[in-house]
């Protein structure tokens, strides 16, 4: 079956990548923001499914016969969405807001076919923001650049972001934006990948 994912993360690709998948990237045809504004009264969860699943279904309409991956991660903090901050200024107010307190990385996938979801994830990761000093902050500013824009709450785990943290409760791979071990029973039990 082909496999394709709805996304050109560089992240997501590499983690399908080192996983052993094969499959394609395609960027899907989805106005997030207009999707966001749309479900604006939906709780940070939703909104995740909400998009992950339009970015499946955009791609999935194109490519008959294949099974088309999408996810999408929000950042809930008390209830309230972050989405991707859209400059450094908004990145430092993130950052500030997330200091010293504990949010959480709503990841959702699923796979899609034709017009139809087939399969859903939800994944949650508990994250808590260390206290920092001002000083680092704008050190931290600085050595991340324009990649501070990248991702939701302006941090990348897997990098230089792991020292914004005191702890962690949850999946590493639903922290990195795909909740790996949940889609590859999925696709064992598709038949897409051996038993």
């Amino acid at each position: 079956m082909r496999l394709v994912l709805a996304s050109t993360s560089r992240i997501r690709g590499e983690l399908l990548t080192k996983a052993g998948l094969d499959f394609e990237a395609l960027r899907p045809e989805v106005d997030e923001n207009a999707l966001k504004r749309s479900a604006k009264d939906l709780a940070p969860g939703d909104l995740a499914q909400s998009l992950a699943a339009a970015k499946a279904v955009s791609v999935a309409n194109r490519l008959p016969g294949a099974l088309v991956i999408g996810a999408d991660q929000i950042l809930n903090l008390g209830g309230r969405a972050f989405d991707k901050p859209g400059s450094r200024d908004e990145a430092r107010q993130h950052l500030l807001e997330l200091g010293g307190r504990s949010h959480v990385l709503e990841t959702a996938i699923c796979c899609a076919e034709g017009d139809a979801v087939v399969w859903r994830h939800l994944g949650r990761a508990t994250l808590r923001m260390r206290n920092f000093s001002e000083a680092f902050l704008e050190d931290y500013l600085d050595r991340m650049g324009p990649e501070v824009t990248t991702s939701v709450g302006a941090y990348k785990l897997e990098g230089l972001g792991a020292q914004l943290f005191d702890t962690i409760d949850g999946d590493y791979f639903t922290i990195l934006g795909l909740p790996l071990l949940p889609l590859l029973d999925f696709l064992r039990k598709k038949e897409v990948l051996a038993q």
